[in-house]
């Protein structure tokens, strides 16, 4: 009850007010009646005070500090029988309420103080059943909302109607989940405010409400939806807060619990999906499948479709050199996973996507060449990393494969993934994005020991190896040689000699490797065995 609904009560009609009549919003919780000089250290906030006002009749200057007192409280207002005892207000406290819009009421002499107190504590506590009821019925009517089937889209064009006032509902990360009527601007702005951490309630609050200053200029309340979260959900209702009634926003809670107990709901049946989907494809990778049909025909139950082109991409938080328990690290990675996971629409292709150990990955069912793809996607990763390092204060990197051509090749996708990924934190660099590059010979030669290369060398050149180190024009010509894919003429030209020449000196290699020159294995493993002098610098 408000001091304004005070007059409306058929005892009270013939009460005025006195002073503080800016006042008339403050919320009446309770009433005391009291008569005794010391009464302010007894009342609460929201309290209304009925009285006669004995004591101050000598003492006029006590009742401008009862009021002083009562208003640092956050009391209601104070009630006075002035034709008992005072017979009018003193003008220093009349001119204090009216600063501080504290109300002053003028009681009827004829009523007593008791039948005032007991008459207002049962017209509150009728209001308060009564919106109950109310708040019960809705809550009723919204579960049942659910329990028939229907989604939250619908259950918030219900609440929308209800309340009579555009509705919608972000999840913890400020997205938009539902909406009653399109609001984009609206939703912008409170991404943008969620951006710059902006906290959306105070502690020990039920609500919050404030202004959107952007255009176009909108008064918000939001209720907190809490759930599995860390941080709550948000419904919320467009309009003046303090046009809402006690009964809408009673309302609104209920509303909220419901949508509470059917995102758990969604969730638990979300965890169970993402679990058997992580569980078909660490089963895949590891090759628990044992035909190929078995694999595209489970592939097909999660709409992977084996005649498609993917591309796969694994990130993993970084690690810092700040000391996080195994628990910590775990609820911050399962933290930056789900914000991931609710970004996945950003994506150019069709997400898929998978949890394996502290590695996510990401399907993507491309319709590009790699060149094109790769750069939409990195670009949609740069901006996850910002915003994983603006909301977590940790940073993420990632590795993207090569495009497949059917999904019984994705197995090869996630390794060229996630080894362009440990290149990538390789580097030492944080929040990195590489994309699988193919070894070439150079690079796969620097994975195999030294002494497995010498060997090699050895065993093919034979003692044209020890010839090259004396003279290398041998060595040099067969590399011209073969480097022209064997034309002879080719050979003498770039050598700037006779053909003669060329063939006088491969003839000589022949001899020294013990080898024909026409064979095509010969010539193949001649071109590794110079490829490993080079990458060696092997001179002996």
């Amino acid at each position: 009850m408000k001091i304004e609904h005070l007059f409306q009560t058929p005892l009270l009609k013939e009460a005025s007010i006195l002073a503080g009549r800016n006042g008339q919003d403050r919320s009446i919780t309770n009433v005391s009646m009291m008569d005794a000089p010391d009464i302010g250290e007894y009342l609460n906030e929201h309290d209304l005070l009925v009285t006669t006002a004995y004591h101050f009749k000598d003492d006029p200057a006590m009742l401008t500090d009862l009021i002083k007192h009562m208003n640092e409280k956050g009391c209601a207002g104070i009630g006075i029988k002035t034709k008992r005892f005072l017979h009018e207000v003193p003008e220093e406290a009349v001119a204090l309420a009216d600063v501080l819009d504290f109300p002053i009421i003028d009681l009827p002499a004829h009523i007593s103080l008791s039948t005032i107190a007991a008459h207002l504590l049962s017209s509150m506590l009728d209001t308060r059943t009564t919106e109950l009821q109310k708040a019960i019925s809705a809550h009723q009517t919204f579960t049942r909302h659910i329990i028939s089937g229907k989604d939250l889209q619908s259950l918030i064009v219900s609440v929308a109607a209800t309340v009579n006032q555009p509705v919608f509902m972000l999840d913890h990360h400020a997205r938009l989940i539902s909406a009653s009527e399109p609001m984009p601007e609206v939703i912008d702005s409170f991404t943008a405010l969620y951006k710059m951490n902006f906290l959306f309630f105070l502690e020990n609050t039920t609500h919050t409400t404030f202004s959107l200053l952007s255009p176009p200029c909108t008064q918000i309340t939001l209720f907190p939806i809490y759930t599995h979260e860390s941080t709550c959900s948000y419904l919320a209702v467009a309009g003046k807060a303090d046009s809402f009634s006690s009964e809408l926003i009673l309302t609104m809670e209920q509303a909220a619990n419901v949508i509470a107990f059917e995102r758990l709901k969604e969730n638990a049946l979300k965890q169970h999906q993402q679990k058997a989907r992580n569980e078909f494809f660490i089963n895949y990778l590891e090759g628990a499948f044992t035909t190929k049909e078995e694999i595209i025909n489970r592939a097909k139950e999660f709409n992977l479709p084996n005649e498609g082109k993917y591309i796969c991409v694994v990130g993993k938080v970084d690690r810092e050199e700040k000391w996080r328990s195994f628990t910590q690290s775990q609820l911050e990675t399962s933290e930056v996973f789900d914000f991931i996971e609710g970004e996945l629409p950003d994506f150019p292709f069709p997400p898929h996507l998978f949890i394996k150990g502290e590695m996510l990955i990401v399907l993507l069912q491309a319709d590009e060449h790699t060149g094109e793809a790769v750069t939409s996607i990195t670009s949609v990763l740069r901006s996850l990393q910002r915003e994983t390092k603006s909301y977590f204060q940790r940073t993420i990197s990632f590795g993207i494969s090569n495009i497949t051509h059917q999904f019984l090749d994705v197995d090869t996708a996630f390794r060229e993934a996630r080894d362009a990924l440990q290149t990538g934190q390789l580097s030492g660099v944080p929040a990195s994005v590489q994309a699988y590059q193919t070894k070439d010979v150079a690079e796969l030669l620097r994975v195999i020991p030294v002494d497995d290369l010498k060997e090699f060398y050895i065993h093919t050149m034979q003692q044209l190896g020890q010839a090259g180190n004396d003279d290398p024009t041998l060595l040099y010509t067969l590399a011209v040689y073969l480097e022209t894919h064997c034309h002879i003429s080719e050979t003498a030209k770039r050598l700037y000699v006779h053909r003669n020449t060329v063939i006088y000196r491969l003839e000589k290699c022949e001899e020294l490797i013990g080898k024909s020159l026409k064979d095509p294995e010969i010539t193949l493993r001649l071109r590794l065995a110079l490829r490993i002098r080079a990458s060696l610098s092997m001179v002996e």
